[in-house]
């Protein structure tokens, strides 16, 4: 005998309920549905509001919106780096993969200017706050920021400001294509 042979005794079973059927079955008609409208005509997803921003999205605290554009950072401070590099070493992802600071040597990591650096580095990394870069050149290291954080400007109507001085900027100093 197997799990996939068994099978309920007769009378044990439910039959299932035959949507449709007549108004004598007492399902007819519309068959539970209701009237008209998308849920009576076809199937709409578990949560669908319509096209109305879910209570998932509006009250974004009581289940977590995670945003997926979000770029989530590793944090490295400057008391870390003063423990575990040697003067004058250079301190990338792949030196800092090695020792386990950051899970893997493409991470996306910052550098934050918490504890002291008495000694001098060249730091090498995606981000890095401006009291960690004040911090490494008065320490007398350098770093190089391989990708800033970009200010977005998310109101259209500032926005708009922006690309007429910019226009204007170009058109001053003769950069026009014309």
């Amino acid at each position: 005998m197997d799990q996939h042979t068994l099978h309920p005794s007769s009378g044990s079973k439910h039959s299932r309920k035959r949507l449709g059927r007549g108004n004598a079955t007492g399902q007819g008609t519309y068959a539970g549905r209701g009237l008209k409208g998308q849920k009576a005509r076809g199937s709409v997803r578990p949560g669908f509001e319509g096209g109305q921003i879910p209570l998932v999205r509006r009250a974004p605290r009581l289940r977590g919106f995670r945003n997926f554009s979000r770029l989530e950072f590793e944090v490295v401070n400057l008391s870390q780096l003063s423990e575990n590099f040697t003067p004058d070493s250079i301190v990338n992802g792949d030196a800092l993969a090695e020792i386990g600071l950051v899970s893997k040597p493409d991470a996306l990591f910052k550098v934050l200017g918490r504890g002291e650096l008495s000694i001098s580095l060249s730091v090498e990394a995606p981000r890095l706050s401006n009291s960690a870069k004040n911090a490494i050149t008065a320490a007398g290291g350098n770093f190089m920021e391989l990708s800033p954080a970009v200010k977005r400007v998310r109101n259209r109507i500032h926005r708009r400001n922006l690309d007429t001085e910019i226009s204007k900027n170009s058109s001053e100093n003769g950069d026009d294509e014309n």
